[in-house]
Parts: C-alpha cells; structure tokens; sequence
C-alpha cells in the first residue's frame, strides 16, 4: 500500500492512515491522518489541512513538549490533549526529543551502547500498560469510535506514540500483521529525509548518526514489544481494545463500522468543529 500523498510540505510524515485492504473491504481514507507536530507548519500547510476538513487533532504529547512546540492549528478544528506519558516517573526519549537532539553528550550518556533500543522496546510495552497511556489511547479510540472525522492524531515527532495510535488500529480492523508493520516502518523512509540538517547539526557536534537513527527512526522491535505487551496481559488486539481500553464489544464494532468499508472509492469527511482544546484524559 502506498500512503496518500497530501499537500504539506513542512509536515513530515504526514499521511492518512486509511487505504489498507482488509477481509470484507477497504480501510477509510480521509478518516484520520498522522503526522509530527504541527510547530513547523506552514501557511500553506494549515490551509491544506483546512481544505481537508480536519475536524480533530489528538495531541499526544507531553504539557511541556506542547508548551515548547506550539501547534499551528487549522481553522474551525478542535483540539484533544492526551499525555500518554504523564505517569511515566522519568520522561522518556519520547518526551525528551529535544534534548536528546540539541546535545549529542545527553544522547550518547543516556542511549549509547545499546541502550537505545532497550529504551524504546520499554517505551512501546508503556504505551500499553501504562495508566496515562491506557486513558490517553482510550480517549484517542473513543472519540473516533463516535464519529469523530476527519481527525488527525501527533505526537512530536509522529512516529512512536503515534505510530502505535495507528498500527494498533489497522491491527483490530483486520489489516495484515505484515502490512502493519510495513505501513509501521514507512516512516523511516518519510520522516528520515527530512531531518537531513538535524543529521548534520547532530553529527558535526560531535554526535554518531547511527545513535540518531536508533532515536529518530523505528524499528520491528519495537513495535514487537507493544504487541508482546497485548497478547501476554490480553490475549488478542480485540481484547485489548475491548476490555483492557474499556471500550466493550461495541466500542470495537462501532471503530470497525467506521473505518472499514467495502467501497474502495469511498472517501469520508465530516464537518468541522468549533475550534477549542480539552485536556481529556479519561
């Protein structure tokens, strides 16, 4: 599958999460989007964004990722702020992006070695069990399961939070494990190429580009530990979603009823909402 090509052009990573064949039909295109942060959109991003009638933007960073990365927001678009990372202890890369980026020393002490990898594989079972995270994706599943679209979902860089946000969505709707982790790893080949001067800023300060790889691209082994995480605490994807998010049996139909149609054609909008932000965390 080949991702929808959307007009924005500071955006990177950006693409709809639809278009995925699946047993009885289709996955809905224009339904919900992914993307980074919207901090570096341009005037001509936002205006895409509007022209494709975003409705909802689930936020999924941290108070203090928002607060030093403002979104520049469509119009006529609600915001939904879910912090799935608010009980971890220690703020993980995640969370610390920026840090992590700006000081090559900050990365090489607290990722080097391996470490890397071992951080990010805990940080994906966190997205499953952790107590923000669990409010946080079910807010995220219950507003798309009640019509919500279109929608866009983000973190910072578009790739860890959000990235299990949709592969754990294409999963329960029946798309292909194979074709989940190949959409999964799209962004390495969308989201890498773009940062070619953070590379260079990271590199010529003294920092090893294959560090920043580990920090900025995704792996199958990460991926792996969030869904080791499902099947050991619930078996399937179903019952995660249905008793381990809390949305019951008919919380999973209505996602299914809303995102999977048997009309490839088909291309779903909705009207926008009133522009406003809601920490919603229940």
């Amino acid at each position: 599958m080949t991702p929808r090509s959307d007009p924005v052009t500071a955006i990177p990573n950006f693409r709809d999460v639809g278009g995925h064949t699946v047993a009885d039909g289709v996955v809905r295109t224009g339904v919900l989007y992914r993307s980074v942060d919207l901090s570096r959109a341009t005037v001509e991003d936002v205006h895409a964004l509007e022209e494709l009638g975003i409705a909802t933007i689930f936020d999924l960073r941290t108070e203090s990722e928002r607060d030093a990365a403002p979104d520049r927001l469509p119009a006529h678009s609600r915001v939904v702020d879910l912090d799935v990372l608010r009980d971890k202890k220690v703020r993980d890369v995640p969370a610390q992006m920026q840090r992590v980026l700006s000081d090559p020393s900050i990365a090489r002490d607290t990722l080097g070695a391996g470490r890397a990898y071992a951080y990010f594989r805990e940080s994906y079972r966190d997205f499953v069990v952790l107590p923000s995270a669990v409010e946080s994706y079910r807010s995220f599943y219950g507003d798309l399961a009640s019509g919500t679209a279109p929608a866009l979902v983000h973190c910072t860089t578009g790739k860890d939070r959000t990235g299990w946000a949709a592969a754990a969505l294409l999963a329960l709707l029946g798309v292909s494990r194979d074709e989940v982790y190949r959409d999964y790893l799209l962004t390495n080949e969308l989201l890498l190429p773009a940062l070619g001067s953070v590379f260079e800023r990271f590199t010529s300060s003294g920092g090893d580009p294959e560090l920043l790889r580990a920090v900025l691209g995704v792996r199958s082994e990460y991926l792996d530990a969030a869904f080791d995480a499902v099947t050991t605490r619930f078996g399937d994807v179903e019952t995660y979603f249905a008793e381990g998010l809390g949305l019951g049996a008919a919380g999973v139909e209505a996602l299914r009823a809303r995102f999977v149609t048997d009309d490839a054609s088909e291309n779903t909008t909705s009207p926008a909402a009133t522009p406003t932000r809601s920490a919603n965390q229940s």
